[in-house]
């Protein structure tokens, strides 16, 4: 098999990463998240129509009444509706929606349920997933450290800070909605890529003690060129998946799907460029990788 020179291609991604890093963290300045009601409290309304519910009528018909910036999507199935109005509505409010919903359709509409969500519900939840990417981030720096080497956790770390970063930013400037589900993606696309990221480097520490005369960029690169074929398919298996669910699953995960979507697509470039380019900035050698010999074993048994 021929080597691929990835790591050649090192300073021209170390750029790349440098200028979406600072496009994401500036749109996350400027623009913000677009917080989903499980983050900013509103009223949750669920309704069940007797015949296929329209859509676009039952929009056209909440904003005709007054119900600014409300979220009409499919629940389940083609007669289910879920409808989430944004916070300044009252569960009374709500409950008056359905009278609106009711004279403007032939059939009959259920109430299912309706739930108010407090604006102090949604602060704890956004400090809690916080908290839980953090320690997630803190956990797997302890793993690689204690698995690998400090060095490779360093490294692991940057390549997840990237992936979190990015995938954030790509919310923020499309727009797109931040809720519970998008938050489970991130969680999601942080465990894929550590897995990624720790199939590369157990390869590197191999390479390294096998090959002892070869210099680390040119172990990195026959790590990463092994590795390739699996990365690939893992990568694209998943990726058909998750297209499908973007596709086909509705509006409820499609968020999540992106989510994973990007996730998965940044997360197969970081564990190539950024986690095994923090490995050779941080000057990576066969030495951090020597297995220790005990005091007084001998290193070569001489026995016949």
């Amino acid at each position: 098999m021929n080597t691929i020179n990835f790591m050649g291609q090192r300073k021209l991604a170390m750029l790349l990463s440098g200028l979406l890093l600072l496009a994401s963290v500036a749109s996350l300045a400027v623009k913000q998240l677009n917080w989903g009601l499980d983050f900013t409290g509103g009223t949750l309304v669920e309704v069940h129509y007797s015949e296929t519910a329209n859509l676009n009528a039952i929009r056209g018909t909440l904003e005709k009444e007054g119900y600014a910036g409300a979220i009409v999507v499919s629940f389940g199935t083609d007669r289910d509706v879920l409808i989430r109005l944004s916070q300044g509505y009252s569960d009374k409010q709500g409950a008056e929606l359905l009278v609106k919903l009711q004279e403007a359709f032939a059939g009959s509409v259920e109430l299912r349920r309706i739930e108010f969500v407090g604006p102090q519900v949604g602060d704890e939840l956004r400090e809690q997933g916080g908290l839980a990417m953090l320690l997630a981030l803190g956990l797997v720096m302890l793993y690689i450290a204690f698995r690998f080497q400090f060095k490779f956790a360093v490294g692991a770390v940057v390549a997840l800070i990237h992936d979190v970063l990015l995938t954030l930013g790509f919310f923020s400037v499309t727009g797109m909605e931040f809720d519970l589900t998008v938050l489970a993606a991130l969680l999601a696309v942080i465990g894929y890529s550590l897995n990624d990221t720790i199939v590369v480097s157990d390869r590197i520490r191999e390479n390294f003690r096998k090959i002892r005369r070869a210099e680390p960029v040119e172990v990195i690169n026959i790590s990463l060129t092994e590795t390739l074929g699996r990365t690939l398919v893992t990568s694209l298996t998943t990726l058909l998946v998750l297209s499908a669910l973007a596709l086909f699953g509705g509006e409820m995960i499609y968020g999540f799907a992106i989510a994973l979507i990007v996730g998965v697509m940044i997360g197969t470039y970081s564990s190539i460029y950024v986690a095994a380019n923090a490995l050779l900035m941080m000057g990576v050698s066969k030495e951090d990788l020597m297995i220790p010999v005990k005091e007084g074993a001998d290193q070569e048994d001489l026995t016949p």
